[in-house]
């Protein structure tokens, strides 16, 4: 099992960060963190690094659904959803399988959450490699 649902794209970074944007919001999400890895790396250690953003989605029904269900789940949001520049000039936009990630957590009642988040990071994911 890939703990991450994935595409590429064949576009430039900026126009990817903004499908995958619009894909995430018209499926619930709001992103509540965008993380430039390429410049925090810049920044912290001096190297270069190819351009790779980390948005941090929440849908937030079903992240109340979960943390009424367990309380420390918090430690698991938001969602992240990378975007990254490939060498090949494309770009992949993955996010995280929350199905793959609550298996950790071993509380029953959180399968059918995670599986409608993944429901829903998957129609975004594959919405974006259409358009």
């Amino acid at each position: 099992m890939n703990y991450y649902i994935e595409t590429t794209l064949n576009t430039d970074f900026d126009t990817a960060v903004g499908k995958t944007k619009a894909a995430l919001k018209e499926q619930g999400f709001g992103v509540l963190s965008e993380i430039n890895i390429h410049e925090k790396l810049k920044e912290k250690l001096d190297v270069d690094f190819r351009k790779y953003k980390i948005l941090g989605a929440c849908n937030p029904p079903n992240a109340y659904k979960a943390l009424q269900q367990e309380n420390k789940i918090g430690t698991m949001l938001p969602c992240s959803v990378i975007v990254q520049q490939l060498e090949d000039g494309k770009v992949e936009v993955a996010a995280v399988d929350p199905v793959a990630s609550m298996m950790a957590v071993e509380n029953d009642s959180l399968s059918p959450i995670a599986e409608e988040i993944r429901d829903l990071l998957e129609k975004a994911v594959k919405s974006i490699s259409v358009v």
